[in-house]
């Protein structure tokens, strides 16, 4: 079973998007919408990923 974790930025009336990490991958959905599409990336490009939505 994937662990799901939320930002810790989001609060309960906010949009937000959930994070799970599996060997080399990372996942990303949104938590609106839990059983909707899934983006899955390879570890490094994953972290390329969350460095740029930090920027934004």
């Amino acid at each position: 079973m994937t662990e799901w974790r939320k930002s810790s930025r989001s609060n309960t009336e906010s949009n937000c998007v959930e994070l799970a990490f599996r060997p080399g991958v990372i996942a990303v959905r949104d938590s609106k919408n839990p059983d909707g599409p899934v983006l899955r990336f390879p570890m490094v490009s994953g972290g390329t990923f969350l460095n740029r939505l930090k920027q934004a």
